[in-house]
């Protein structure tokens, strides 16, 4: 039992660095970007560049990683690269040096979570460990990294937030270095073309690509919510507890899912019925206390979409081309919610949050898409990948 719970604990503290970093990134990034004179339509372009590498770069780091064997070294590279990249952005103040020094930096910061998500599916499999707890430890670290962040802004200066989050990719580097090696899956004879058959495989071109749309109809609140919250008048610790209420949400629902027991497609439509309601809710410019209380359907439109999805994917990849399925997941998702995030950097220059009616439209069509869909998705595809109900799906 000690392997199991080493596995466990180095993923629990790797993924508490990764997502402590996203946490303060994802609502302040743009607050920087807006500090040091960027305007809207540059902003929307930069926040789309994660997106866009995440099928360019991605899959190809993707399918690196796979040929090497060692998920936990790819980590341990992509994570020091990600901290030297942050500090290379903080550096640059025009428009066009970011976007360029961002790029780079997206380029190994973007692989980490699909690469880390890749390397807990083969332990939940190996070691017959539940996803959903071990996620909402990345979940937790997303809040603190989110209220840390608010707290200093109140006592620094906007411009200076680059470099809390470059320190923070630092830990994380630093994290990386415990997590454990995990012995190569060997391929089952009837899979042993899983890597190029997936491209050809229907269930998973619909998995993807509704979780793409459901997901990427976030693109305009992860862009615009903190600065249209901060025009508003709310403070930067207002601001970080509204995002800590979406992901404490998200916590329960990845805490609780151990004893779900809906099918995976299922937990993806709800979640799209959810991020629907999200966005036209969102749209109304509800007041602080409604907004709170909007903001807690982020356990569902993210949360229960990503344990759907990974519960699909248990059971519709083969093990051992994993990291190259979540790599065509990021990859598809980033052609989606790239889209979706520079698009909605134009309508919300000029319609504000008017946007959100788009965002609405996004999570619906992955709703149908996947209900259209459910029946391909019922049954394990191959006999190296038995279904643990425990894992999320």
């Amino acid at each position: 039992m000690l392997a199991p719970k080493r596995f466990a604990t180095s993923l629990a503290l790797f993924y508490g660095a990764v997502f402590t970093l996203v946490g303060a990134q994802m609502p302040f990034f743009p607050v920087w970007l807006r500090a040091v004179g960027i305007d809207a339509s540059w902003i929307g372009v930069i926040a789309a560049v994660p997106a866009v590498t995440r099928f360019t770069v991605l899959p190809f780091i993707a399918g690196l990683a796979e040929k090497r064997g060692s998920l936990h070294s790819a980590l341990i590279v992509t994570a020091f690269m990600t901290a030297l990249g942050f500090a290379a952005v903080g550096t640059q103040h025009q428009a066009i040096l970011v976007f360029l020094a961002y790029a780079v930096t997206a380029c190994v910061w973007t692989p980490i979570v699909p690469l880390t998500d890749a390397y807990a599916l083969r332990g939940v499999v190996r070691y017959g460990l539940n996803y959903g707890p071990l996620r909402l430890w990345g979940s937790a670290a997303f809040v603190v990294g989110a209220l840390a962040c608010g707290l200093l802004v109140e006592v620094i200066e906007a411009r200076q937030l680059i470099w809390v989050i470059a320190a923070l990719a630092a830990i994380g580097a630093v994290v990386s270095l415990g997590l454990k090696p995990l012995d190569n899956p060997k391929p089952h004879p009837a899979a042993l073309h899983g890597a190029t058959a997936l491209l050809r495989d229907g269930g998973f071109l619909v998995i993807i690509l509704s979780s793409a749309l459901i997901q990427g109809s976030h693109a305009a609140f992860y862009t615009f919510s903190s600065i249209t919250w901060q025009l508003a008048g709310f403070g930067g610790l207002t601001i970080a507890a509204l995002w800590v209420l979406g992901v404490l949400a998200e916590i329960v629902v990845f805490a609780l899912s151990p004893r779900f027991t809906w099918p995976p497609s299922a937990l993806v439509v709800i979640g799209a019925l959810c991020a629907m309601l999200r966005w036209l809710l969102t749209a109304q410019e509800p007041s602080a206390v409604l907004l709170a209380a909007v903001q807690l359907l982020h356990g569902f439109s993210f949360g229960l979409t990503q344990l759907g999805t990974m519960g699909l994917l248990v059971r519709q990849v083969p093990l051992h081309t994993m990291a190259r399925g979540q790599g065509y997941l990021a990859a598809c998702s980033g052609i989606v919610g790239g889209g979706a995030s520079i698009l909605s950097g134009v309508i919300y220059a000029r319609y504000g949050q008017g946007v959100y009616y788009v965002m609405a439209v996004m999570a619906l069509s992955g709703a149908i898409l996947m209900w259209s869909a459910r029946r391909l998705l019922l049954e394990p595809r191959s006999a190296d990948q038995p279904h643990n109900s425990a894992s999320g799906g």
